[in-house]
């Protein structure tokens, strides 16, 4: 498996393509107006205690208060039966420093916690954190023991009684104590500005902000497959360079400064991929397609034969296109940042054997996934339920808005049926104020019905109202928009 990370910088954008093997597999949008603020720590200031949801609103200087809840202000590993209710821990006009674990997304607030944290390459320190611990995505016990013990050696290198907790990222796996050490020493002296700024900064302010997308990236995706960092900026590329020669020595000969003439998102198609990935159907190259909809409370994704018919059985046809199915829909995970609740319909086998195949090829797709994913099997109606972390907004929210003409729903009345609401309308105002003549404003597709097909209708109406209707095309008016004037 080899990669490829691509970076696109403007002053007003950044954006980030993760490529695997001439693939685009996930993409990270950062506008300078929209920047996300998932690991920023902020002094802030409780504005509303809500006992019933044992919850607090915290204003931390957005436009909306973010949240938190009770389990979140109390010590970590508190057990449930001490926890205490919201209101013996905090009261409203309390400064509080707190960190965002998800950005604002729609129009919910970012939620927060006061169990802060601060990430390096190898490590992430937690002051309040009483124990250290090893990225359960590193399974090798032996090697998890390791780590264990090159941490115990890295503290105590420090000289110092060192406060709190380390975990050990995935990104470890294999390095040895001078990375380890070097990351830890990183860590404690930034946690020592943070702690001072704690003290002196008034509520709300930022305390500590994590790094631009383009660094970020470099810190939280490297791996040893990625063969190479494109970067379209001359000047972020020096950044870039220096960045990696102080954290990730062994990233800087990967680096390079892109200076092609075609736009560097164009190469691998990533432009064509993302606007791909913005539609609600997804081609497979069986025939077959997934239909992917999102909605408040979970996404559902559809998966279909399409026109594959396969060459042997019908059996056969399914599974196939099935496996196809799990590889792509963990794609479009990643592609489309899709969180919380998933429910995926793949088309009905009868083999139980297939079943497992199918499950464990999606289980396995989704192993390269950043964001935490938990698989829980198949449900009693053979959906595949699944969940996916949620922290930052999907693609499709990132990118765009709720159409003003059909307000989200995604359908819109057909002109026949706004004629016949006009028609009541028109009954309903003639009961009211019984005007002389009615003047219909409305789309050129309305009125074209009104003066056609409901011709006859219209010449009922008016008999029955003993009053003229006449009819004026808006053309800037949606289908579903209409005005009826009283004349």
């Amino acid at each position: 498996m080899s990669g490829e990370v691509l970076i696109n910088l403007t002053p007003m954008e950044t954006r980030v393509a993760v490529v695997e093997n001439g693939v685009l597999q996930e993409a990270f949008i950062e506008r300078s107006r929209r920047r996300g603020i998932v690991g920023n720590i902020y002094k802030g200031r409780v504005v509303r205690v809500l006992p019933g949801m044992q919850a607090a609103f915290v204003d931390i200087g957005l436009d909306r208060a973010a949240f938190i809840h009770a389990h979140e202000v109390m010590p970590p590993g508190t057990p449930a039966e001490e926890q205490l209710s919201i209101g013996h821990l905090l009261h409203e006009g309390q400064a509080l420093v707190v960190q965002v674990t998800k950005d604002p997304i729609g129009s919910k607030g970012a939620r927060l916690t006061t169990h802060l944290s601060v990430p390096s390459r190898y490590l992430v320190y937690m002051p309040d954190a009483p124990h250290h611990g090893v990225s359960q995505r590193i399974e090798d016990e032996r090697e998890r023991e390791r780590l264990r013990g090159l941490i115990e050696e890295a503290q105590a290198q420090q000289g110092q009684e060192v406060v709190g907790g380390f975990i050990v990222r995935t990104a470890a796996e294999g390095v040895g104590l001078d990375e380890l050490a070097t990351d830890m020493h990183f860590l404690l002296r930034l946690w020592r500005k943070v702690s001072e700024r704690k003290v002196t900064a008034g509520a709300p302010s930022v305390i500590y902000d994590d790094l631009p997308l383009f660094m970020r990236i470099l810190r939280d995706v490297m791996r040893d497959d990625i063969e190479k960092v494109r970067i379209d900026s001359r000047e972020n590329h020096v950044k870039l360079i220096e960045f990696a020669e102080e954290f990730m020595p062994d990233a800087v000969e990967r680096i390079e400064h892109y200076a092609g003439e075609r736009p560097i998102f164009d190469l691998f198609s990533v432009e064509d991929e993302i606007q791909k990935a913005l539609g609600r159907k997804v081609q497979l190259k069986s025939g077959g397609y997934l239909v992917i909809d999102p909605t408040e409370a979970m996404t559902t994704i559809d998966v279909n034969t399409g026109g594959y018919v396969g060459h042997r059985n019908l059996e056969e046809t399914i599974f196939k296109t099935n496996l196809e199915a799990a590889t792509a829909i963990a794609r479009q995970l990643r592609l489309r940042n899709l969180g919380g609740i998933i429910i995926i319909d793949f088309i009905d086998m009868e083999d139980p054997e297939h079943q497992r195949q199918v499950l464990r090829m999606l289980e396995k797709s989704l192993e390269r996934d950043h964001a935490k994913t938990k698989c829980t099997g198949v449900t009693e109606l053979g959906l595949v339920q699944l969940t996916r972390k949620r922290t930052r907004e999907s693609l499709e929210q990132t990118l765009c808005e709720a159409c003003p003409t059909c307000g989200g729903r995604g359908t819109l009345k057909t002109p026949e049926t706004v004629c016949y609401e006009i028609f009541r309308e028109i009954l309903r105002e003639e009961r009211a104020y019984s005007a002389e003549t009615y003047m219909v404003l409305a789309a050129q597709a309305v009125v074209d019905r009104l003066l056609d097909e409901e011709s006859a209708a219209v010449a009922d109406l008016e008999e029955f109202i003993g009053k003229p209707i006449r009819f004026q095309v808006e053309t800037h008016y949606s289908q579903e928009q209409y005005d009826i004037v009283l004349m």
